[in-house]
C-alpha cells in the first residue's frame, strides 16, 4: 500500500495492511497463536539469526502486531514502530537507546510510582547521574540540568500531586 499517497484518516484505517488475497477480508486478522511453522530447519535458523524476515514467535512478533506497527509507523511519519506490552516497557526501550553507562538525567521528583522506581534502579545499574528537582518551576529545573545531560524527564501532568512544569519556560 502506497502510505505516501493516503490521507491521514485512510492510513489510520488501512495503513500495514493489504486485503486478505484469499477471503478478500479487509479486516487485519487476529492470529491467536504463539509459534510458526518453519519451511526447513535452514529456514528456521535463518530466522533466528536475522538473516530472513519472518514470524518466530509471537513475543518477538506476529501478523497481527506487525500491521498495528505498520499503522502508527505510516501515521507518524516514521519507518517502523514498536509495540510493547505496556507503558513501563516502551520507557525501558526508550531509555535503552538513549542513555549510556554515566550519562546525566535530569527527572521530575514529581514522576508517579512505577516510573520513578525504574529510574531508580536505572541510575543504579546504569551508574547514571541523576539529578531530582522537588519543585515545579523553571528555576529550580535550570539549577538541575547539567551540562552534558542525556535526558529531561517529566509528564506535562504529573499524578497524583497534579505538579506541573511548563516545558516553554525552561527554553533558553
Amino acid at each position: 500500500m502506497a502510505t505516501q499517497k493516503l490521507h491521514f484518516d485512510t492510513l489510520q484505517l488501512h495503513a500495514g495492511q493489504q486485503p486478505d488475497p484469499t477471503t478478500g477480508s479487509r479486516a487485519v486478522p487476529l492470529y491467536q497463536t504463539t509459534s510458526y511453522v518453519f519451511k526447513n530447519a535452514e529456514h528456521g535458523a535463518n530466522l533466528f539469526a536475522l538473516k530472513e524476515f519472518g514470524n518466530i514467535y509471537t513475543r518477538l512478533m506476529n501478523p497481527t502486531t506487525d500491521v498495528f506497527e505498520q499503522r502508527i509507523a505510516a501515521l507518524e511519519g516514521g519507518v517502523a514502530a514498536l509495540a510493547v506490552g505496556s507503558g513501563q516497557a516502551a520507557q525501558f526501550i526508550a531509555l535503552n537507546n538513549i542513555l549510556q553507562a554515566g550519562d546525566n538525567l535530569v527527572s521530575s521528583s514529581f514522576l508517579y510510582g512505577a516510573a520513578t522506581t525504574s529510574l531508580r534502579w536505572l541510575s543504579s545499574a546504569w551508574a547514571l547521574k541523576r539529578a531530582l528537582p522537588t519543585a515545579t518551576t523553571p528555576t529550580a529545573w535550570r539549577r538541575s540540568l547539567m551540562r552534558k545531560r542525556a535526558l529531561s524527564m517529566s509528564k506535562p501532568l504529573a499524578t497524583p500531586a497534579l505538579a506541573y512544569l511548563i516545558l516553554s519556560a525552561l527554553r533558553p
